[in-house]
């Protein structure tokens, strides 16, 4: 390993707060390392979460949509699954982001110095290589981007093999005959429908009587009905008590939260998918006397921790744990210690969920208006009433907006149906500008398209939708 060096900045963890930090100070003319201890760049997003999901989503639903919707459009094919295949294009698809992200380390002047990272006092980063070799080094400023893990659940032991967390769901070296997803969170949705479509049972044990707690309500209970009707089993308001593996399968104990007798639900694989932890032990925090909260989480205000010249941001902070949330909170912060200003509208960070079909939502549901004694007005149109959704058989969901009953501003957009994570940003760029409901029932959308619905959504804030 190199010679102790100084930097003006040290990210500790390569992920999108930690890239998109880096990069950031690069473009600023400051100098700037990460420390990574994976062999790649990216973090869990692009190595073992967003991407490689994706990947996985969107094969599965061609391989769906090729099973029973292309007859219908005069496309007559009998696929077959070649699992190896699906899982090679995955990888190639992952391999070439992580190098995307090494060639703009190199066109930004960023150091990736590989290896675990840990603050060592006061301006001090100790990196730990793979062969053991220790290094110290300085930095103006230290940013802690470490992200997270998946979250355990006590008598569920994760093993990988048979009893599986997210990353372990990306690789499965079969298509189950039977999967329990515990936790109907956005990671057990997404992960359970991949395999539902290509063939699995699959069943989603949940604590709460609800699944997608944070979604709007009358979302959720369309998002379950259409889940429900792909073949997805919901036990809601049941808690997993224990679990015993085999080489066959695993064997679940559930209960129902509000008591009752227990069942037994054998599986042949199962997924752990109640949330996720910030990654903060082992980081050396109390070096420079940082304690995060009970559950992990470091506190900051703009992203400056209690210790003078550390900053933290992304799922090691309190908020939603999402990667555009630590991408804006990555620039934000590199601006700031820059002498900048930099800025996070935490109001207007979108939510998706990348099942089929797609949910995504951004501001406030009618719950939280209603909590807090707000008056609004709603809109909704239905993806049926859709010219372009009809015309592609794709007609499941609707577009509703939440509008300030006096100012009209938008409070919240929540959509569900095709291709709706592609449209929530017109609703937070709308927002960003504090616009008003007719503002956007009074621009033009391009016909025929699915955007269409966000502008008659609106224009059913007052009450004018005209519906195809």
């Amino acid at each position: 390993m190199a010679e102790p060096t100084s930097y003006d900045v040290i990210i500790i963890g390569g992920g999108p707060g930690g890239y998109n930090a880096a990069i950031r100070a690069g473009q600023l003319g400051l100098k700037a390392a990460v420390v990574e201890k994976r062999v790649t760049l990216g973090g869990t997003c692009l190595n073992v979460g967003c991407m490689p999901s994706k990947a996985l989503l969107h094969a599965s639903e061609l391989f769906a949509a090729a099973n029973t919707e292309f007859a219908h459009l005069g496309i007559e094919v009998a696929p077959k699954l070649n699992l190896v295949q699906m899982m090679k294009q995955k990888a190639e698809s992952v391999t070439a982001l992580t190098k995307g992200i090494e060639f703009l380390f190199k066109k930004n002047k960023v150091t990736w110095i590989k290896g675990a990272g840990r603050i060592a006092g006061a301006g001090k980063v100790e990196v730990t290589a793979e062969d053991g070799q220790v290094a110290t080094l300085e930095a103006k400023n230290i940013v802690i981007a470490t992200g997270s893990e998946p979250a355990g659940l006590p008598g569920v032991a994760v093993d990988q093999q048979r009893i599986v967390d997210s990353t372990g769901a990306l690789s499965l070296p079969e298509v189950p005959k039977s999967l329990v997803v515990i936790g109907a969170g956005i990671i057990g949705l997404e992960l359970g429908s991949v395999w539902r479509r290509l063939g699995a049972k699959v069943t989603v044990v949940e604590f709460l009587d609800r699944i997608s707690p944070g979604m709007d309500a009358e979302v959720a209970k369309t998002f379950q009905r259409e889940l429900t009707k792909q073949g997805m089993e919901f036990k809601l308001g049941a808690k997993v008590t224990g679990a015993a593996t085999s080489k066959k399968g695993v064997s679940l104990t559930v209960e129902p939260v509000a008591g009752g007798a227990a069942e037994t639900l054998e599986a042949d694989y199962v997924l752990l998918a109640i949330g996720r932890r910030p990654y903060t032990e082992n980081l050396g925090l109390d070096t420079v006397g940082i304690t995060p909260d009970k559950r992990g989480f470091i506190e900051t205000d703009h992203w400056r921790t209690s210790a003078p010249g550390v900053w933290a941001i992304g799922d090691v902070t309190l908020g939603p744990m999402l990667a555009h949330k630590a991408e804006e909170e990555a620039v934000a912060c590199i601006e700031t210690l820059a002498g900048k200003a930099g800025h996070v509208n935490y109001g207007i960070i979108p939510s998706v969920v990348y099942t089929t079909p797609e949910v995504a939502w951004v501001g406030k549901t009618e719950e939280e208006l209603k909590a807090e004694g707000r008056a609004y007005k709603v809109g909704k149109f239905p993806f049926l009433a859709n010219s372009r959704a009809k015309i592609n058989h794709e007609t499941e969901g609707f577009a509703k907006v939440l509008a300030d009953a006096t100012t009209d501003e938008i409070l919240g957009a929540h959509l569900i149906g095709p291709s709706v994570s592609e449209m929530i940003g017109e609703y937070c760029v709308a927002m960003e500008f504090r616009a008003a409901s007719e503002d956007v029932a009074r621009t033009c959308h391009p016909h025929p398209t699915r955007s269409e619905a966000l502008r008659q959504a609106a224009m059913g804030v007052e009450g004018w939708t005209m519906q195809a």
